[in-house]
């Protein structure tokens, strides 16, 4: 990294605390918050932990919130609708899109290794950093205040998970078709996982009995998963099978 985007990367607490809106009393609450293990482990003591059981916190405020805005948006949608866009909404990738609306990037503590290797862009690394903060602001300012941050920033997610269809559980469908025409169950089988531990590919095929359906890439097995689940599924709709509609896509 050149001296100059160094500068730029430079956390700016109170820059942060303004965009957020909170004034954190117990600053090294919110540093905490932006720590990523690799900071810690290159420079001890600097900071009292890592941002990982902010993290766990803030896993569970954002499940709760989300769900909450869900209940009370959408009273028409069934159980497991709801379940599927609150899954949408939480997955790594999506996090990483709301922390990326709010620059958290540029304020995060990274060790050398994982700035070099563009940590601060990696959805992991931003997802896990946002859920922190979360974590970070209802123990310093309340659970209605972690509220009043996050409800603005998923409002426009919401519409577009909806719009592009991305709150689907393509598994979910692939798996009721499969049995109905098939009586059996997809495998999903990882073909490759290419790249470092903390940017890996992963590569993975879904088998319905002897045949090999669908293939997906993704950061996560689960997301590779899912794009297998929704190739086998046009692939079952370009062969005309009863049952399977265009309408899951």
């Amino acid at each position: 990294m050149s001296p100059e985007s160094a500068e730029a990367a430079r956390p700016d607490l109170n820059q942060l605390q303004t965009i957020l809106g909170v004034t954190f009393r117990d600053a090294e609450l919110l540093r905490q918050a932006l720590t990523h293990r690799s900071y810690l482990n290159e420079n001890p003591g600097t900071v009292s932990d890592d941002n990982q059981r902010l993290e766990f916190l803030g896993d569970a405020v954002l499940d709760f919130i989300v769900a909450e805005h869900l209940y009370k948006r959408f009273p028409e949608m069934r159980e497991g609708q709801l379940t599927s866009l609150r899954a949408a909404l939480v997955r790594t990738e999506a996090l990483a899109e709301l922390a990326g609306k709010i620059g958290l990037g540029r304020h995060l503590f990274l060790g050398r290794g994982e700035e070099e290797a563009g940590g601060r862009q990696r959805p992991s690394v931003l997802a896990d950093a946002f859920e922190a903060l979360l974590g970070a602001i209802s123990l310093e300012a309340g659970l209605e205040r972690a509220r009043a941050f996050l409800e603005p920033l998923i409002a426009t997610e919401i519409e577009e998970v909806v719009a592009e269809g991305r709150d689907r559980d393509f598994k979910s469908i692939l798996q009721e078709e499969a049995q109905a025409r098939f009586q059996v169950t997809p495998v999903y089988r990882t073909v490759s996982e290419i790249g470092p531990d903390h940017a890996k590919e992963f590569s993975v095929e879904v088998w319905i009995g002897q045949e090999v359906y669908g293939r997906g890439a993704g950061s996560s097995k689960q997301a590779a998963e899912q794009e297998a689940a929704r190739q086998a599924l046009s692939l079952l709709t370009t062969r005309n099978l009863p049952g399977v509609s265009a309408e899951v896509f």
